[in-house]
């Protein structure tokens, strides 16, 4: 059995029967690499704050049964995940705080680190540490995202290429409040802190960038990033910001499938020459142009947010190849994502029928 679950090939499949937990599991990312282990053979421990927020999911997810255990955690207590990750192979930190802004009177650094950021990084090295006593976890990975990269040096000339080493600075996010600051910072410091936890202690940490996430979900409520996506659409303000401040700093709105996020989770879990951080992008293209692509697919729509056209190409090329260079390859490209995303979101009646 030892030869069953232990890492293995270079392929980046995971082996069936392997055991992982996934914290965060009623998530976007999280509900669907739930599925996605499930359908390939794999015991999951799923891991939630509350479990009534689950029992939706449950006719969901096809491979359920005995392959499927619900364990009840909280990242600010220590010792939580304790029980979840014992006896798994790989775990996978899905979780986060997804607090995109701060009200006017607790919009300061102070406010933010004590009450958003210090949280989710003690949560991280409390899931860690739960990893440390268990003598079967191999290696964790860790969802990181876009918000961590920017596409403009320290002058803030455009990059002609990006990659996992453009990180941006906390002093400017600090400085500059963009809209989805708060979100930036903390995964950004939370990331920052897991490898260092990791690099003292042993652990086999790998992290992977998410791009803006959509296609379709099996959430309750339709996600963050989805509803960040189609904000030209439906004119909600906050998401349009938070839009319009990713094109201002990378240059171009980079996507990536559901699908795909999740084979690159497993893939990078079980990849023996992984390390530290990827980009999973799988294409982008600027914020005037995804407003006439959204047009172009949800036909009645008139776009309710201006969407100036600030630049005529993608000026920095959002690079994934370092996760190409290890043989992982997307399933789909931005018409299909937009397409797929519109049609779940029509179903789900958050944009009225055409």
């Amino acid at each position: 059995m030892e030869e069953v679950v232990k890492m293995a090939e270079n392929n980046g499949e995971v082996v069936p029967r392997a055991k992982y937990c996934v914290t965060g599991s009623t998530g976007y990312i999280g509900s669907w690499l739930v599925e996605a282990l499930l359908e390939k053979g794999c015991t999951v421990h799923a891991t939630v704050r509350d479990p009534a927020k689950s029992l939706h999911l449950l006719s969901m997810w096809k491979g359920g049964g005995d392959q499927l255990r619900f364990f009840q955690a909280d990242l600010n207590e220590e010792g939580s995940f304790d029980e979840a990750v014992k006896g798994c192979v790989g775990v996978f930190h899905v979780a986060a705080s997804m607090e995109f802004t701060v009200s006017e009177k607790e919009n300061n650094e102070s406010f933010v680190q004590e009450n958003i950021i210090g949280p989710a990084i003690k949560g991280t090295i409390n899931l860690l540490n739960s990893c440390l006593k268990s003598n079967s976890v191999k290696r964790v990975v860790f969802t990181s995202s876009i918000s961590t990269i920017t596409a403009r040096d320290s002058s803030g000339n455009w990059k002609p290429m990006v990659d996992e080493s453009c990180q941006i600075q906390p002093d400017n996010v600090v400085n500059t409040q963009a809209s989805g600051w708060v979100y930036a910072l903390s995964k950004l410091l939370t990331e920052d802190a897991a490898f260092q936890f990791a690099k003292d202690n042993g652990i086999d940490l790998v992290s992977i960038i998410t791009s803006t996430v959509a296609g379709p979900f099996f959430t309750a409520n339709v996600p963050t990033s989805v509803k960040v996506l189609l904000s030209p659409l439906t004119g909600e303000t906050e998401y349009f910001k938070i839009l319009s401040a990713v094109n201002a700093r990378m240059g171009s709105i980079a996507l990536v499938h559901i699908e795909d996020i999740c084979r690159a989770h497993i893939f990078l879990m079980k990849h023996a020459k992984a390390e530290s951080r990827y980009i999973c992008s799988s294409q982008s293209c600027t914020l005037s142009n995804l407003a006439t692509l959204l047009s172009k697919v949800y036909s009645c729509s008139n776009i309710c947010m201006k969407t100036e056209k600030l630049y005529d190409k993608v000026l920095s090329q959002i690079s994934s190849k370092k996760l190409q260079d290890l043989g992982f390859s997307y399933n789909h490209g931005l018409e299909d994502i937009i397409y797929q995303t519109i049609t779940c979101c029509l179903d789900y009646s958050y944009l009225p029928p055409v």
